[in-house]
């Protein structure tokens, strides 16, 4: 089969061949690559806008078997057109000749390595997902695109994580208008940045240089969790058992893109779990101590957590709504903190409980929110040794977990969903 469509990367590029665009009859791209190109005189041009005109232009000249030129930024197959004409077209009749992502040019910019960072695209799309990314990965970069700029991006990190740095690359590839601008959150969000920007790099420069690499992208996700209470720093036994945690964990489903809060947070171990699966996490403790300790635990393990010092449910309020929420402390206020986190919560809340008093109360504020509740008596027995090198069973102190999923019909529509 013929490939009529050549889908050329310009801009971070090589320019594209004067052979594709002489033979073109048609030469769809972005105005600045249709300025850029010498295009022949009988060839008619697109102004790459709404694309679904566009497709149903291109397939005028295709069932005509006339040749067509696509022109595009940087590698047309990373986050780019080369999607949209295969699923229409087949990418069998495609012929993609990539330049440079702007990706990797803005890292090489930087002279800094990309194999381990996370790439996002806020283009066309939520940019919670991106901002969520930004603050649980130490080395990302966001495509953006209108609403989901450096400005909205940087006002969402100024809050939860202000020392980020931002590299700004703007007109890549361009000899006179490139720009490349590390800012803070606080200095992007009160920029103007117009419609120039290629992508914007966010970086943890304390965590920037990790071990060497086997497979590209994110760190790999821990070989293990639910982990041993002595992994963690914490105040007489006052932390969340791993057996109730790994259930916990499972119910939560934290993953890249995720944002989960742990309010009542206390050593910060299920917050700490969290994150160690590539969640963003805000953890809500009232205890100055226990602040300290959700830091050195985060701290201990390689994570970034939000640490919020206040009380629940007011110190909620100026917290980003979550995709799941952990509930492990509340006393008498249980049901509702329970209640906010319910209303707020995108996907599930899981509620942690050692008094039997306060499950109805807990069970209703989830139902009430339109939840699918269930719920289980957690009662476990370790091993432990006993003199004469016998084993005997010691009980914990048995747990109720509830746990409210958000109905499929009710589910609030994400990119990362």
């Amino acid at each position: 089969m013929s490939r009529p469509i050549t889908v050329v990367g310009t801009g971070t590029g090589a320019p594209p061949g004067e052979d594709v665009l002489a033979g073109a009859d048609l030469v769809v791209g972005g105005r600045r690559h249709l300025d850029a190109a010498v295009l022949p005189a009988r060839a008619g041009r697109i102004v790459l806008g709404p694309l679904a005109p566009a497709l149903d232009a291109i397939e005028e000249y295709v069932v005509e078997e006339r040749p067509v030129a696509v022109l595009a930024s940087g590698d047309p197959g990373f986050f780019g057109i080369v999607r949209a004409l295969a699923e229409r077209f087949g990418a069998e009749r495609l012929e993609v000749r990539p330049g440079v992502s702007s990706v990797a040019a803005a890292f090489a910019r930087l002279g800094l390595t990309w194999d381990d960072a996370v790439v996002v695209s806020a283009h066309g799309r939520d940019p919670r997902t991106a901002v969520h990314v930004c603050r649980a990965h130490p080395k990302v970069a966001v495509l953006t695109g209108p609403g989901s700029g450096p400005a909205e991006l940087g006002a969402a990190l100024a809050r939860t994580a202000p020392g980020r740095v931002l590299v700004v690359a703007s007109a890549l590839g361009d000899p006179e208008r490139e720009r490349v601008e590390r800012v803070t959150p606080a200095e992007a969000a009160d920029r103007d940045w117009g419609a120039a920007v290629s992508v914007v790099l966010c970086l943890d420069e304390a965590r920037l240089l990790g071990p060497v690499r086997t497979l590209a992208g994110p760190a790999r996700r821990p070989a293990g969790w639910a982990l041993d209470e002595a992994d963690f720093a914490h105040r007489d036994s006052m932390i969340t058992k791993f057996e109730v945690r790994a259930l916990a964990l499972a119910r939560l489903g934290p993953r890249i893109g995720d944002l989960v809060w742990d309010v009542g947070s206390g050593s910060g171990s299920v917050a700490v779990e969290c994150a160690r699966l590539g969640a963003a996490v805000s953890a809500v403790e009232k205890a100055g101590d226990g602040v300290a300790r959700i830091r050195a635990n985060a701290d201990a393990h390689g994570v970034d957590v939000h640490v919020v010092h206040g009380e629940a449910p007011q110190a909620l309020a100026g917290l980003d709504d979550p995709d799941a929420v952990f509930v492990g402390g509340g006393g008498r206020e249980l049901a509702d903190i329970v209640g906010v986190c319910a209303r707020r919560a995108r996907r599930s809340v899981v509620v942690a409980m050692a008094a039997l008093d306060r499950v109805p109360a807990a069970r209703a504020a989830l139902t009430d929110a339109g939840f699918d509740c269930d719920g289980v008596l957690l009662q476990s027995s370790r091993l432990a040794p006993l003199p004469g090198d016998v084993t005997r069973l010691a009980a914990t102190n048995p747990v109720f977990l509830l746990w409210g999923v958000r109905p499929p019909a009710c589910d609030v529509e994400g990119v990362a969903q």
